[in-house]
């Protein structure tokens, strides 16, 4: 390979022996220069051959891909009201549909078939099973594993407030607020995708995995293919879950400080790993390693160590400064609590501040009641979204800043060309997607947004404008931070500024609050994800437009899925989310959903305008977004004054403000269980065995995660939804033993099973 040039901005070539089909079915070969990616990466994972006669949207692909979407997202949702919610993601489909795929080329008819009522004629076995119809597998895949944060709506209404909701309007939430971004990833597409320059890191890992699963592969002496490893760790995984999940749950969190020291609220604060700062305290359950921070498996180790410096700075440090020198009234409420209060400790009632008809807020009603308190770790979880903001955005201007610039303007530039030879095989090869789909599918999904809104005895709250807003906001964010993160891999969330500007502009609604939120913040990232998945499809060479009916289908599907999955178990579980009263034993604590519930009553009922204010008890909350503005300075400063220290360069600002965000609804016995092993494999096991990390490690954490998701589902059908939720015993309870770490501390507050003061 003969490379020239010099940097990024530069034409880079290569010497390559290209293989293509010409018309006549034969392989031509040939040895010439061709204009090359300008990113090093991406020459180095991408190749630049391509075979269009191999077939993509296959029956095969229908098939295998809307089973995973079917199975990952129903897997994902039903996870997500339990108490400690698992991510299943694509990458065990990824693993899974590989021998599935192969089989079915060995095994169904060659055979053309007519479909029925038309001309149509298709082969159920076009031939071996290809890349192409991996890739767009795993693409209906992707869809069933992002979450469909709409969900989460239905869930606060059903289960929290306790209101009746039409199924109908359920599902077009969910479907509006998930195609939205549709539109938006259409009109920036060409900026995002076709430029050579906006690359999108995160893709060269699927490229890879790609490219090695369809790699000839022979056992190695004394080994195991991947595939046998696989299914090694499966069996053990589903072998051992029976454990924690239905014999002995209460070692999914265990707390030796509380065994020890039953009787005292300071040790049991400082010793729970779910309600305190799980000093001591362990989890022998995958669940609880990987349940709210994903696998540490597949997280890089830089990012590890951020999020536990994160971690230990604010739970042992910040946090118990602020606690036992009762800052904000601080010792009222436990420690670390996802929940509402009133100044007496109470947790607050909101049919108090709450108006039934209209289902905003009665002011007067507040007036005469209480200002709204939080625990000390929910207020630095804001004050940290706060932060982790505003330091994203300085963080990026300082380290990427310029390359950025570099990056846009060699874009624009690129543009007025043909592209490097990846988009000039794709304009070559295959037929493009018309931009009137987009755009039909935009002005349908704000048409169906303002009607799911305005209808339905407007039971979102949310008026025509907002929806418009809405839709202006992500259509303002979106291209900026799509390049942010087709350049850095890092994205900014609009979660913290649409709850903030809805919350200002519309007070006193809360469904309003919590549907602005997502039709702004959702609409544009799943247009980012839908854009991220076309540049992998770029990469891979796959028909424009076979990834948008997959897309499209996949979305449509997965949507319903997780909508279904929530309807019926909101409609049969009963008392879901209502931990007391539910039985013991029982896993349905929905700790997401009880975040997003008392995140409606903060920004939605109370509005900010009463919380972070001088009218409000956390007005200092707003000087965060300064403290995350300035944050990455001094680490930009120390990196250009030694450049010599690499390790400088790795403390990223961003993901050590926003890794603690995830408390409440994670435990401080997540983060330290998903910290050891994350330092375990991603440091020890990588340097030591790097080989065997190499072949063997995202395998292991995919293999875990589907042991555990099986076993799950096994459990519910055959036990646990006729209440039969194991022996009754002290080790049945999903708590840790540790009830006296949620007690309040002041003189005089009064606290169900807590003494007083």
């Amino acid at each position: 390979m003969a490379v020239k040039g010099g940097g990024c901005g530069e034409r880079r070539w290569r010497k390559v022996v290209a293989v293509v089909k010409d018309d006549s079915g034969d392989d031509c070969a040939g040895g010439e220069d061709i204009d090359d990616n300008p990113i090093d990466q991406v020459r180095l994972t991408v190749p630049i051959t391509d075979d269009p006669s191999l077939p993509a949207l296959t029956f095969r692909t229908w098939v295998l891909g809307i089973m995973s979407c079917c199975v990952l997202a129903f897997l994902n949702q039903f996870f997500g009201f339990r108490q400690n919610p698992l991510s299943v993601s694509s990458v065990s489909a990824q693993i899974v549909v590989l021998p599935l795929g192969v089989m079915m080329a060995k095994t169904l008819p060659t055979k053309s078939i007519t479909v029925p009522f038309t001309k149509w004629k298709c082969s159920m076995n076009p031939g071996p099973f290809n890349v192409k119809e991996h890739v767009l597998i795993t693409i209906f895949a992707n869809c069933g594993a992002n979450a469909v944060y709409a969900v989460n709506i239905i869930a606060i209404v059903m289960a929290f407030y306790h209101m009746q909701i039409s199924p109908l309007s359920a599902l077009l939430l969910s479907q509006t607020t998930q195609m939205l971004g549709y539109g938006w990833a259409g009109i920036f597409r060409k900026y995002l995708v076709d430029s050579a320059y906006m690359w999108w890191p995160s893709n060269l890992v699927q490229v890879s995995l790609f490219r090695a699963l369809h790699e000839k592969e022979k056992r190695p002496k004394g080994g195991f293919t991947r595939l046998q490893f696989f299914l090694i760790v499966f069996v053990g995984s589903f072998s051992y879950y029976l454990v924690p999940a239905y014999l002995f749950p209460s070692i999914a969190s265990v707390s030796a400080v509380c065994l020890i020291w039953n009787k005292s609220i300071l040790a049991q604060q400082l010793g729970s790993g779910l309600h305190g700062l799980g000093i001591g305290a362990f989890g022998l359950d995958w669940s609880t390693v990987s349940g709210f921070l994903g696998s540490p498996l597949a997280s890089p180790g830089f990012a590890i160590i951020n999020i536990l410096v994160g971690f230990f700075l604010f739970a042992y440090v910040i946090v118990p400064l602020c606690y036992f020198n009762n800052v904000y009234d601080a010792k009222r409420f436990p420690m670390i609590s996802s929940k509402t209060y009133d100044f007496e400790g109470k947790k607050y009632n909101i049919t108090r501040v709450l108006n039934k008809k209209t289902f905003d807020i009665d002011v007067a009603g507040y007036e005469n009641y209480s200002k709204l308190y939080i625990s000390m770790f929910f207020v630095f979880s804001y004050g940290l979204s706060f932060a982790t903001l505003t330091a994203a955005l300085s963080h990026v201007a300082l380290f990427h800043g310029k390359t950025i610039y570099q990056f846009w303007k060699k874009t624009t530039e690129s543009l007025k060309t043909e592209g490097d030879v990846h988009t000039r095989i794709m304009k070559k090869n295959y037929a493009t997607v018309p931009q009137w789909w987009f755009h039909t599918i935009l002005a349908l999904m704000v048409v169906l947004a303002i009607f799911t809104c305005e209808g339905f005895g407007k039971t979102f709250q949310l008026p025509w404008w907002g929806i418009l807003l809405a839709c202006a906001m992500a259509f303002i964010f979106t291209l900026p931070i799509g390049i942010i993160t087709a350049t850095t891999n890092q994205q900014p969330g609009l979660n913290v500024i649409t709850e903030l500007v809805i919350g200002y502009i519309y007070p006193g609604k809360p469904l309003a609050n919590v549907a602005f939120k997502t039709y702004g913040y959702i609409s544009m990232t799943q247009a980012l994800n839908f854009v991220g998945d076309f540049k992998l499809g770029h990469y891979m060479k796959i028909p424009p437009r076979s990834m948008f009916i997959v897309q499209l289908v996949g979305t449509l599907v997965s949507s319903t899925m997780y909508w279904c999955t929530a309807w019926w178990l909101l409609t049969t579980v009963e008392n879901i989310c209502d931990a007391s009263k539910l039985p013991e034993g029982s896993p349905w604590t929905c700790p997401g959903d009880e975040v997003f519930y008392h995140a409606s009553i903060i920004w939605g009922v109370i509005g900010p305008g009463r919380m972070f204010t001088k009218y409000g008890v956390y007005p200092e909350l707003n000087y965060f977004f300064l403290v995350g503005l300035l944050a990455p300075f001094p680490v930009w400063f120390l990196s250009k004054k030694f450049p010599k220290k690499k390790w400088i360069k790795q403390i990223n600002m961003p993901i050590l403000l926003g890794g603690v965000m995830q408390i409440p609804p994670a435990r401080s016995v997540n983060y330290l269980m998903w910290g050891a092993i994350g330092i375990y494999f991603n440091f020890y096991v990588y340097k030591k065995h790097r080989s065997w990390w190499a072949r063997h490690n995202y395998i292991l954490s995919a293999g875990l995660d589907a042991g555990v998701a099986f076993l799950a589902i096994l459990l519910y059908f055959t036990l646990q939804s006729k209440e039969i939720l194991g022996p009754h015993w002290w080790g049945l309870s999903t708590e840790d033993h540790c009830p006296l770490a949620t007690c309040p501390t002041a003189p005089g507050i009064v606290a169900k099973g807590c003494p007083v003061h």
